[in-house]
């Protein structure tokens, strides 16, 4: 299969051309792999190379039969390979069993040939590991794929793969795919298991997935929203699949919008723009739409959350060395790994449980808007794509530049509530700019409804980047 035809066709399509045995599942795979050889270098999107392993492996049947995908490098397990989260720390941590989600990506037919690049822990919306090395957007190789799911963005954007799992602890599948040109649905608390692990982020993470279309995204969450034994958080099944919810109108929607930047002064006006043009077009489509305000004390929890990151990091790290039987030493993990960590071994018991709690009213007051809207409407992001490097080039603007870049994200990990975002603008430097709509908590179905609708208002399939 020549690539030109491979990347004509989402999952849902190549498992389609397997179906109808068009193509085989291993020349699905060639071109995979043939891409891969020809793109990974320039990108470094993908950091383990798992192809030989995947063509040893039989395809099962199911949703996905035969199309080939790839993990991200924190988060899910695949037996007899390393998690290493994207830290020299973890790099022999070899897992003894897949995880939940991986079991469920193979049991839809899926060939796992590869794992992602991503951030030392996941801490950061650009994708610069020391141990695994950066990675770079396909659309623009100075500029970076956002993070932490940035190998997962950079490789869907740049052909590898139509679809490649994400996970999301503060933005991290929102972010990246805004940076590529993706559809990045972050589903709500409890919709996908983390077995065998618990919690991340105290319940602020979310696996789930990167695509070029809306279906795929769908149909991949109807393969993996199954709650596990043991869950701390799951939901009630869906009401129907997602994958049909995505050719459902919508209705007439109730669409609150703001051009704000949550966590910083304000948004570069191209991301403010391109608010002011989606919400016009959400009018056009037939929603009611109007400005409003956010409510919630976004400082209180700004403070909160960043407590809960750096003590679950601290204790992460307090794990391994107690597994080990000695300290991490400097140099075994990145300096501002140490520094979080030892932020969080500050926090006291009492404290901690006072973030939550902090985060429990943030989310009790954003509830609020709900009660009014059915949708929320805001930038993803708070510029497109950043230089690489620029965040940790100045040490004392660190936390100004994170936030100017993500200010609009971490807010519904903390609530929980579904988010996606939508490829839906474009910079004039032809950077995309991702839209972001939030609704209530359980309701991704009213999202991929919408979504499904801008899609077709809207076709972003075939605006690909030019590697």
């Amino acid at each position: 299969m020549n690539f030109e035809d491979y990347r004509r066709q989402d999952a849902v399509g190549l498992a389609e051309l397997v179906a109808r045995r068009e193509v085989s599942a291993a020349e699905l795979l060639d071109a995979a792999a043939a891409r891969m050889a020809e793109v990974n270098p320039k990108i470094n999107a993908v950091t383990m190379d798992l192809t030989e392993r995947a063509r040893a492996e039989a395809v099962g049947p199911g949703a996905f039969s035969g199309v080939p995908f790839l993990l991200k490098d924190l988060g899910a397990t695949l037996a007899g390979t390393a998690t290493t989260m994207g830290s020299r720390l973890f790099a022999k941590a070899v897992a003894p069993a897949d995880s939940a989600i991986t079991r469920a990506y193979k049991g839809a037919g899926l060939s796992i040939f590869g794992k992602t690049n991503t951030p030392e822990f996941g801490l950061w919306p650009m994708t610069e590991s020391e141990f695994l090395g950066v990675c770079r957007n396909p659309w623009d190789l100075s500029r970076t794929p956002g993070g932490s799911s940035g190998g997962a963005a950079s490789a869907v954007a740049a052909g590898i793969v139509p679809a490649a799992h994400a996970s999301d602890g503060g933005g991290s599948i929102r972010t990246p795919a805004s940076c590529c040109g993706l559809f990045g649905m972050k589903p709500s608390r409890g919709r996908v298991s983390f077995a065998p692990l618990g919690e991340g982020w105290a319940g602020a993470s979310i696996q789930h997935a990167v695509t070029r279309s809306v279906r795929d995204s769908a149909a991949l969450l109807d393969v993996v929203c199954r709650p596990q034994p043991g869950d701390p958080y799951f939901l009630a099944a869906p009401e129907r699949p997602f994958a049909e919810e995505v050719l459902r109108e919508p209705g007439r929607l109730r669409i609150a919008f703001t051009t704000a930047a949550m966590q910083a002064p304000g948004l570069d006006p191209e991301c403010a723009a391109a608010v002011l043009e989606t919400a016009k077009l959400c009018e056009e489509l037939g929603h009611h739409v109007e400005e409003a305000q956010i409510p919630g004390d976004v400082a209180a929890m700004m403070a909160a959350a960043g407590a809960v990151i750096s003590a679950s990091i601290a204790a992460n790290l307090d794990a391994e060395a107690e597994r080990r039987g000695r300290p991490i030493e400097p140099g075994e993990v990145e300096a501002t790994t140490l520094a979080t960590a030892r932020r969080g071994s500050a926090v006291t018991a009492a404290a901690y449980v006072r973030g939550i709690q902090a985060l429990h009213a943030y989310t009790r007051a954003e509830a609020q808007l709900f009660e009014t809207y059915d949708v929320l409407l805001l930038s993803t992001l708070g510029s497109p794509a950043i230089p690489i490097g620029w965040i940790l080039e100045d040490p004392k603007a660190i936390g100004e530049r994170l936030f100017a870049f993500m200010p609009n994200t971490q807010a519904f990990n903390n609530t929980g509530q579904p988010a996606m975002t939508v490829p839906l603008a474009q910079s004039r430097s032809g950077l995309p700019i991702g839209m972001q709509f939030v609704a209530r908590m359980g309701d991704e179905a009213t999202l991929f409804r919408l979504a499904g609708q801008l899609e077709q208002a809207r076709p972003w399939f075939d605006r690909l980047a030019l590697l």
